[in-house]
């Protein structure tokens, strides 16, 4: 007996690639405290011109950010939007999505809070990105631990700390841009 076959066309998906960065001392200057207010948030300097080269090397630009001032009641989900249409203002709109977590230990307990990874991982499945060909940037040990679990190369941005979980150190956003777009 003949059984008829049909021919199954899969349709590869392109996957993107991805710099993954964290806000607080990434993006916007570190403090050394939480900032509550729209006037204490300082951007980096040179932030458009570090994200645009990035943004013209094909990337996607995704933030990963803990934010448990809302949690404790410091701030509100609006400011941390408020915050985020501060950067988008400033880069020209080309920052792709951003993903937040807004629990701290003491309050609630949750996946999305680095260094977990869900946060991650839903951005991950809705930007179909690579995991091999991108990176994460964050100026803190729990910023690189989920992007290693994951398999994505990381950089710590950091005159002094060290981490087992940075590929690479470096001082300044811009050092990392040179770095990702000349390897």
């Amino acid at each position: 007996m003949l059984r008829s076959f049909s021919l199954i066309v899969v349709k590869m998906t392109k996957l993107n690639k991805c710099v993954f960065l964290d806000r607080d001392g990434v993006l916007n200057k570190e403090l050394g405290y939480q900032i509550t207010k729209m006037e204490e948030f300082e951007l980096m300097e040179n932030l458009k011109e570090d994200l645009q080269r990035l943004k013209d090397a094909g990337f996607l630009l995704i933030i990963i950010t803990n934010q448990s001032g809302i949690a404790k009641g410091d701030y509100t989900q609006d400011f941390v939007f408020a915050c985020y249409d501060r950067i988008q203002a400033d880069v020209g709109g080309i920052i792709d999505d951003i993903y937040f977590a807004p629990g701290h230990g003491r309050v609630s307990k949750s996946l999305m809070r680095k260094p977990d990874s869900l946060m991650f991982e839903k951005a991950i499945a809705k930007h179909k990105i690579d995991v091999a060909n991108s990176v994460m940037i964050g100026d803190k040990e729990r910023d690189l631990i989920p992007a290693k679990k994951l398999g994505m190369g990381t950089f710590l941005l950091s005159d002094g700390d060290y981490s087992d979980y940075a590929d690479i150190q470096v001082q300044q956003l811009s050092q990392a841009v040179d770095l990702i777009l000349n390897a």
